[in-house]
């Protein structure tokens, strides 16, 4: 849905569908809990990229726990992509997202 309009969802990979590209993506950040158990690995989400450039739709596809899942879930949130095109218009697709958790 953008601007309370249904639209079709394409797969990135749809012949004739280009992909969405990020202008603004904020990083993830670490929970406590996960930083003390020193947890560390890839939080994998999936989530429609609008017609309108931004997020919706955004679920956990593969979860690591000790509160990762939100936290790589909350700058999501306020990304911002050039959104796919078909046939030279804009359109929704759905992407998956890796938020990779390494500590240094």
């Amino acid at each position: 849905m953008v601007n309370g309009i249904a639209e079709p969802v394409y797969r990135t990979g749809t012949k004739g569908i280009s992909l969405p590209r990020p202008t603004y993506r904020p990083s993830a950040e670490y929970s406590e809990k996960a930083r003390k158990l020193k947890i560390q690995g890839q939080v994998i989400l999936s989530a429609v990229v609008t017609s309108a450039g931004e997020l919706a739709d955004i679920k956990v596809t593969k979860s690591l726990g000790y509160g990762l899942d939100e936290k790589a879930m909350e700058p999501l949130r306020r990304w911002k992509f050039q959104p796919a095109m078909k046939d030279g218009k804009p359109v929704s697709v759905e992407i998956t997202i890796e938020q990779d958790f390494h500590l240094y």
